[in-house]
């Protein structure tokens, strides 16, 4: 029997109402298990996907980004992975919080069709990149850049394929 992944890795998924017919959860939890196995992330952590609309993913960016503009993905990581003694207290439940990773489902979709592939490619995308902030990948220079690229590309084609 297959061990139970979901007790191995907590992920915790929030899709707002209007979009829960269309967002297959179970790809998105199955996705983000498998980005953390590959990762090398202990079973003591956990991620928070949401999945929201435009409004809202605007309103955080402009809020704790002081960007007022919407955008598709945002991650509010809880943790460094490159320093985790700054961590001062750690959890009574013994599960780590990472962080969690905001994503604007209509930006998922304008910009799969942007790309002309499926909205469920764009939004595995953004899960990965999002968790990939969240394990302190980076895109601010051309090195750090590539390297979440092609970590992306990595997690996609593994997932996807």
């Amino acid at each position: 029997m297959e061990p139970d992944i979901t007790m191995q890795r907590p992920v915790s998924i929030s899709v707002n109402e209007e979009f829960q017919h269309v967002v297959d959860v179970e790809h998105v939890r199955k996705l983000a298990h498998s980005i953390l196995e590959t990762e090398g992330v202990t079973s003591t952590h956990e991620v928070s996907v949401v999945l929201t609309d435009s409004d809202t993913i605007r309103e955080l960016n402009r809020d704790y980004r002081g960007l007022d503009e919407a955008t598709d993905v945002l991650a509010f990581q809880m943790l460094s992975r490159k320093d985790p003694d700054e961590f001062f207290a750690h959890p009574p439940d013994g599960i780590t919080r990472l962080g969690e990773v905001i994503i604007s489902y209509p930006k998922a979709v304008e910009q799969a069709k942007e790309q002309g592939h499926p909205t469920e490619r764009e939004l595995s995308l953004l899960v990965i990149h999002g968790i990939l902030h969240l394990l302190d990948y980076d895109h601010e220079s051309s090195d750090e850049e590539a390297e979440m690229r092609a970590r992306e590309e990595h997690h996609l084609q593994k997932y996807l394929s």
